[in-house]
């Protein structure tokens, strides 16, 4: 047991150490959700008035903090195919632990990336004017983290079944664009179509940015019950799917 304990602590620190030492990793992690939070808080917010009133700065920063993690969530799945490539993967494998250890060593560390760059778009949101309730910032941090390691989690089975990085990338901006546009991230689904409505209830980030829009404004769409049910029914999900297709890469 302390063997696979080990081995689950030293991928997670491998993965801290890479995105580290990777500066224009940090800055390009916050480099789009900056420009979209400026465009739309600044901007759309402008000429937009939301139901009830309230800032749409602070409407949509939930969802740009939303697009941080799922971005450098899903992408952390590449590392696995880097991994594969580079050999470093086979080494792992044939090591004495179990595969489902291995999955979970590189799960938390992709999560953990994925929360220190949420983190530093929070200190950009509190700099230009986001309302940031100081003693909601823990719990934020939780929903954060379940988020992240969800989708951390789903960019491994994707990886997982993958030789090529290009096509990776292909098929990852293909189901993550459509999972942000439909989340609630930038609109509030109560003024969309009712096909729209539909569709954001079978996206799993759609109750991620509710749960953070509830933590830091206090109102959203579902209450943080479901929202967090949800989050760990996907949570199972892809960590199972996950370790089921690791556990098929051969030696």
């Amino acid at each position: 047991m302390n063997q696979e304990f080990i081995a689950i602590y030293f991928l997670w620190k491998r993965e801290i150490i890479r995105f580290l030492r990777s500066k224009s990793r940090i800055i390009g992690s916050i480099g789009m959700p900056f420009f979209f939070l400026v465009m739309l808080g600044f901007g759309i917010g402008g000429i937009v008035s939301l139901e009830g009133g309230g800032s749409y700065l602070d409407f949509v920063a939930p969802g740009i903090l939303g697009m941080v993690l799922l971005f450098g969530s899903v992408f952390s799945g590449a590392i696995v195919i880097i991994d594969k490539q580079f050999g470093f993967l086979k080494e792992t494998l044939v090591a004495p632990v179990r595969r489902e250890s291995i999955v979970l060593g590189k799960a938390l560390g992709g999560a953990s990336t994925a929360v220190i760059q949420g983190m530093l778009m929070i200190f950009v949101m509190a700099i230009l004017g986001v309302s940031i309730p100081l003693h909601t910032i823990p719990l934020l941090f939780a929903v954060m983290f379940l988020v992240s390691i969800a989708f951390v989690s789903l960019g491994i089975s994707l990886a997982s079944i993958m030789e090529d990085m290009h096509g990776f990338q292909l098929i990852v901006n293909f189901l993550i664009f459509p999972m942000f546009l439909f989340s609630g991230a930038i609109f509030p689904l109560d003024s969309v179509p009712e096909i729209l409505q539909y569709l954001s209830y079978i996206d799993p980030l759609t109750y991620g940015v509710d749960a953070m829009r509830i933590v830091l404004m206090g109102t959203a769409r579902f209450s943080l019950a479901l929202d967090l049910g949800v989050l760990v029914a996907f949570l199972a999900v892809t960590t199972s799917l996950a370790a089921y297709l690791f556990r098929r890469i051969e030696n």
